[in-house]
């Protein structure tokens, strides 16, 4: 120790160096055996794990067993009623002397004034009704069709959640392949420093190169191991997001496959439109609520046909004296409101607004998506063309590293010039790993704006 620095001798920079190395090595060997998860897999998985989306997803078989109860109403209903209560009053019925008429013998009937009473104790009476809707059947089918139309909204409402958990998983897997990117680039890094460092070591003996530009590699080199160590610390934090995304084990090892960074939409902005508007659920939701209010304006309507029934009745009083026994009548039955003061007209008014209102919302939805795409799609080429810009620049500083290094072999450069192209090639990777970054995020807002899973 000397003026309060520690110097690190070979060894123990050796042992260091070798340490780091066989981290590397090994988490390298623990990647390339793990199993190949590809997007299209974690899409999946994530779809069947996700919590939410099963929620969702119950919503839907709610739905359709509500339309199944509305079309139970196009069926007859069968009604009963039983009553039994104890008489108060002890009605008694009174029949007058001779109320009915006389007999052949000139005798009134009856001879005298003839109390019956009603029942003794409890009394009460048994119906049963039978009523088959006929007029009623036109709004009960436009209620059917309406509740039809709620399923339809909740598997729309399902499609937004699922689009978004496919979006948060595509991010989530790009983020993963373009922090691969930057470790493929860090692990060259690393091996272009170490052959550097090799031919600076034979340099040095051959008092070529200063024992300090020799250290000076050393430093690069192990600044460069650091970053490796760095990105396959974030890597697998990276991975633990997805699997946890995905609701899996986080400790679950996978390896990712590269997918196609081109599709037909991305292409022509005019397939993009038609493509959003055909599959983004916002706009089959406003569709789906225009068809609704119509619905509501034409129950509105119905509200003025009264309604008619083929009823069956049958009635038994029970434990009476002289009341009738088993009455059964067949007929009509309708109930109909004549004046209800305008009530029905305002009904009327307010459905047709929201007719309007709906068929409004559907306008701005699409004008919405529209505008959406357009700037997703805008985007999604500006980071294209600027990976493609950072590209060219990694591929030329790379090359030029490549030509200064053989003449650095052959002495023909300063170790200087070596160095300093080497910043130059880790520059032109960082810049490019931030334009992959942002193509990448570009592409899932952009395929999340078409409304693709």
């Amino acid at each position: 120790m000397h003026g309060g620095t520690t110097t690190i001798g070979p060894a123990l920079r050796a042992f260091l160096v070798a340490g780091v190395l066989a981290c590397c090595v090994r988490t390298t060997l623990a990647a390339d055996s793990a199993p190949v998860l590809t997007l299209d897999q974690a899409i999946q998985i994530a779809i069947v794990n996700n919590r939410p989306l099963s929620i969702a997803n119950l919503d839907i078989a709610v739905s359709k067993w509500q339309v199944a109860a509305a079309k139970t109403n196009r069926l007859p209903v069968f009604k009963t009623a039983l009553f039994a209560s104890g008489d108060l009053t002890s009605p008694t019925f009174v029949f007058k002397e001779g109320q009915f008429g006389t007999s052949k013998d000139g005798e009134p009937i009856p001879s005298k004034d003839t109390p019956i009473p009603l029942s003794h104790g409890i009394t009460g009476y048994a119906l049963a009704e039978v009523a088959q809707p006929i007029t009623q059947l036109y709004k009960i089918h436009l209620g059917i069709q309406e509740q039809e139309l709620g399923t339809e909204l909740s598997t729309q409402q399902y499609r937004a959640k699922r689009e978004s958990v496919v979006a948060d998983v595509k991010q989530a897997y790009y983020a993963v392949l373009q922090t691969e990117s930057a470790l493929d680039a860090a692990n060259a890094a690393v091996k272009q420093y170490q052959e550097t460092d090799r031919v600076s070591l034979q340099y040095v003996s051959q008092e070529v190169v200063l024992k300090s530009e020799s250290l000076e590699v050393k430093a690069k080199l192990a600044q460069a191991q650091y970053q490796v160590v760095q990105l396959q610390d974030t890597l697998q934090t990276q991975k633990e997001q997805l699997n946890d995304l995905l609701g899996r084990d986080l400790e679950t090892e996978f390896r990712t496959e590269q997918v196609p960074s081109l599709s037909l939409q991305e292409l022509d902005l005019k397939l993009a439109q038609q493509t959003a508007l055909a599959q983004r659920p916002e706009i089959r939701e406003a569709e789906i609520n225009a068809k609704k209010a119509d619905y509501d304006r034409k129950l509105a309507k119905a509200d003025y046909i009264p309604n008619i029934s083929a009823a069956l009745h049958y009635f038994t009083p029970l434990n009476t004296e002289i009341l009738p026994q088993n009455i059964v009548s067949a007929g009509l039955d309708m109930t109909w409101e004549p004046f209800e003061w305008g009530r029905r007209r305002d009904q009327v008014k307010q459905k047709v607004i929201g007719v309007d209102q709906a068929q409004i919302q559907l306008k701005e939805a699409k004008s919405q998506v529209v505008l959406d795409v357009n700037n997703r799609y805008r985007k999604l080429s500006e980071s294209r063309a600027l990976l493609a810009v950072a590209q060219a620049a990694r591929d030329a500083a790379t090359e030029k590293l490549r030509e200064v290094q053989d003449k650095f072999g052959q002495q023909a450069v300063l170790l200087r010039d070596v160095l300093q192209q080497q910043s130059a090639v880790a520059n032109a990777n960082n810049e490019y790993e931030e334009a992959l970054l942002a193509f990448w995020s570009a592409k899932a807002n952009f395929e999340k704006a078409l409304g693709e899973e």
